[in-house]
């Protein structure tokens, strides 16, 4: 089988959770090609090096230092539109050179054809907004509904009963949401998806930091905690490693005093410092919170959500410690 699979660029999270998938794809013997645009396609290829890639359209948005994320979508609207428009268009011509039998999307809302297998991963079937945004829950999720009912299938990395969710009430719409959207066959629960899962037992390592803080999403927030939480620990008499999330960057660590900062890390030496470590500070997005429960750290980790949107602050309050 061939597979064409695309993440949303928004943060690294829809990028992390798509490599157990490849994984497993390569281990069945199916050629996989990469697609996408940004740090996420850019993650892929880091862990994919000898996999074909392909760019489809940008997604550029930037969150709003004092607004209600919210707001700052609903003004992007067009934007987003466009962008969907462009995804679809880029993907036909594609599919006019070459062929897929299979192409998956993680959130990248125009991507797909019906002429071949279309599969959509989300595990926010029902859209939770805050803020005085409340009366638009069922507005937003009926759109988001419409655009994945365009896919054969829609696979929740959750799992199926909602008591043991991780996403919480996120994951699941009503019977009568699933009937009216003609969802009864093509809702997939496959459970959490962690490029952690299955980690190998990992040995002590050198460098045994008591705060591990762990930056990612999209500007100018990922910059704010940044300084946020160096100003936090810069009389800290424990060892804290920041971090930063930047990808494609010089891999320079940086010490100040106690505090230590690096764009990124390997997986391996990620899982050595994020197990030893005695409080882990992070976002809390969705990803994150399948690869510290794949970990078993969940219990230690301090989540801080992007001010302003509903999803984080939802799973932030769900995990709070």
């Amino acid at each position: 089988m061939k597979i064409l699979i695309a993440p949303l660029n928004w943060g690294l999270g829809h990028a992390s959770r798509c490599i157990p998938l490849i994984r497993q794809w390569l281990k069945e013997g199916h050629e996989v090609v990469l697609g996408g645009d940004g740090n996420s396609l850019l993650l892929l290829r880091k862990h994919f090096p000898q996999l074909r890639f392909c760019q489809f359209a940008p997604l550029r948005l930037h969150y709003s230092k004092s607004h209600s994320q919210v707001w700052a979508i609903v003004r992007s609207f067009p934007h987003l539109l466009v962008w969907a428009i462009k995804d679809y268009i880029l993907l036909r011509a594609l599919l006019k050179t070459e062929h897929f039998d299979r192409i998956v999307s993680d959130n990248r809302l125009g991507l797909y054809s019906k002429k071949v297998e279309s599969i959509y991963i989300t595990h926010q079937l029902r859209i939770h907004l805050t803020n005085g945004w409340r009366w638009a829950e069922q507005i937003a999720t009926h759109l988001h509904a419409r655009v994945y009912a365009r896919y054969n299938k829609v696979w929740v990395p959750d799992r199926k009963k909602e008591e043991n969710s991780l996403a919480g009430e996120l994951s699941y719409l009503s019977p009568k949401q699933i009937k009216r959207y003609h969802l009864e066959s093509k809702i997939e629960y496959i459970g959490p998806l962690s490029r952690f899962a299955n980690h190998p037992q990992m040995k002590k390592p050198d460098c045994i930091y008591h705060t591990v803080c762990l930056l990612s999403g999209l500007e100018p927030h990922r910059t704010l905690l940044e300084q946020e939480l160096i100003e936090r620990y810069q009389d800290s008499p424990e060892r804290v490693l920041i971090i930063k999330g930047l990808i494609g960057t010089p891999n320079m660590r940086i010490t100040q005093r106690q505090i230590t900062m690096i764009p990124t890390l390997d997986d391996n030496a990620l899982v050595q410092v994020l197990l030893y470590a005695t409080h882990i500070i992070a976002r809390s997005g969705y990803s994150t919170i399948m690869d510290f429960e794949a970990l078993g750290i969940l219990h230690k980790a301090e989540l801080i959500p992007t001010p302003g949107q509903p999803e984080q602050e939802y799973l932030a309050q769900k995990y709070k410690i």
